[in-house]
């Protein structure tokens, strides 16, 4: 784990460090060639530059949210905007986490994406990387 992440982790009170550790190895080892880094604050893993699942404390809880979730057609994933594809789940305690739907979602992370990458360049529109639904 990454210093910056780490230092995120040791910074969240004591029930959301274990989530977030729970979280990190998750994703870590089910998106083997994602960089992942602090961004916006919290930790964010990318594939070729394109942001695809993140996780931070909020009011609610632990967000877990994936840039894209919104065309995964899942119903534990809730659709908080309108305007960006993004979907998440929160937590409160570790024995939330679903190991096995969090590996699910992370699967269609990959396969469905919007370029989140390219949205300046684009004047704010998002557009599906159809590359990954091969």
């Amino acid at each position: 784990m990454n210093p910056e992440i780490r230092a995120y982790h040791e910074g969240l009170p004591s029930p959301y460090q274990k989530m977030a550790d729970d979280l990190f190895e998750v994703i870590n080892d089910n998106l083997p060639n994602a960089e992942n880094k602090i961004w916006h604050a919290h930790p964010v893993w990318f594939l070729d530059g394109n942001p695809i699942v993140g996780y931070s404390l909020q009011k609610k809880g632990l967000r877990l949210m994936f840039w894209s979730g919104a065309d995964f057609g899942e119903t534990s994933l809730s659709i908080l905007g309108g305007k960006f594809k993004d979907a998440s789940i929160f937590y409160h305690h570790p024995g939330e986490i679903q190991v096995s739907e969090v590996q699910g979602w992370l699967q269609k992370s990959i396969l469905i994406q919007w370029d989140y990458k390219n949205l300046v360049k684009r004047k704010g529109r998002l557009q599906l990387l159809l590359n990954n639904l091969n």
